[in-house]
Order: C-alpha cells, then structure tokens, then sequence
C-alpha cells in the first residue's frame, strides 16, 4: 500500500507547500530536513532569496528522502533549486522543532561550481560574509556563527 501511495504521491507532482501541508496532516512522525551552511573559497556563507519563507534569505535545504543520506539529500536540493553544485562534508548539528514536527541535519560543505539559476522556489543566491549577512533568522545565524567557529581547517597542497 505505501509503495502504490509514494507512486501517486510522484505523479500528481503538487507544490510544495500542499505536499508539506498534507505530509503533516497524514504522518504523525517527524519530517527529516537537512539545512547547509555552504563556504566558498572567501569564507563566505551560501544564502538563497526564498520565495517561500517568512525571512527573504536563508540558508538552503530541504527534506530528506526515502533511503536518502543526509549529504546527498543536501546536494540535491541544492542543484535542483539553484544549478549550484556543492559538496556536503561535515554534520554540525541536529535540532528538533516540535512545532513543525521537523528534525533537521544541518550540515557544512563547500561550493564547487554549477551555473546559477532561479527555480520555483529560489530566485536569487549570494555569498556573504559573517559581516554583511542580510537579515535572517536568529537561529540560522546563530548557526552560521557556530559553523564558522567550530569549522576544520581545510588543508591546501
């Protein structure tokens, strides 16, 4: 029965916004997302232009599909909103908002190319620096300011 549900759930391709509406409705479990905080060669933080959220900008992501690493999942958000090609490293951290029924991985990685593109979803892109950020959510940059400060040093040969 879910293998026929996930099937039509794929064909009848609704917004986003609707699916998440009625995955909350029907599932009484967590939702699984996974957030980036994505550098680029400058240190600089990868936010999108949402059209979607309350705050403007704000770190990429998205869920998690079936049998789907959260590393992978990240990355193919990524490029399917923007046609940006990034590579997911280093699990931060794990938080769970009981009020939207999400857990949500966020992870760090680095930008490696891709040409940029708008989506339904992401309209515009930018790298910041911790100084010029645009507004976000408090937690999001509270996020941002952790990753920068526990972050690996990546080794240049």
């Amino acid at each position: 029965m879910k293998t026929i549900l996930a099937k039509l759930w794929r064909a009848l391709s609704m917004p986003r916004g609707i699916q998440l509406l009625l995955m909350r409705v029907f599932q009484d479990q967590f939702l699984i997302g996974v957030t980036g905080i994505i550098f680029n060669e400058s240190n600089e933080v990868l936010l999108f232009k949402h059209t979607y959220r309350q705050t403007a900008w704000s770190l990429p992501g998205g869920y998690i599909k079936s049998k789907e690493h959260p590393f992978e999942a990240l990355e193919r958000e990524i490029l399917e909103e923007s046609g940006l090609v990034v590579s997911a490293e280093e699990q931060l951290k794990i938080r769970t908002d009981r009020e939207t029924s999400r857990l949500d991985v966020t992870v760090v990685g680095q930008h490696i190319g891709g040409e940029f593109k708008k989506s339904p979803e992401v309209t515009e892109f930018g790298f910041f620096s911790f100084e010029n950020l645009p507004f976000i959510s408090k937690r999001q940059l509270l996020l941002i300011e952790y990753a920068l400060h526990n972050k690996t040093p990546q080794v240049v040969t």
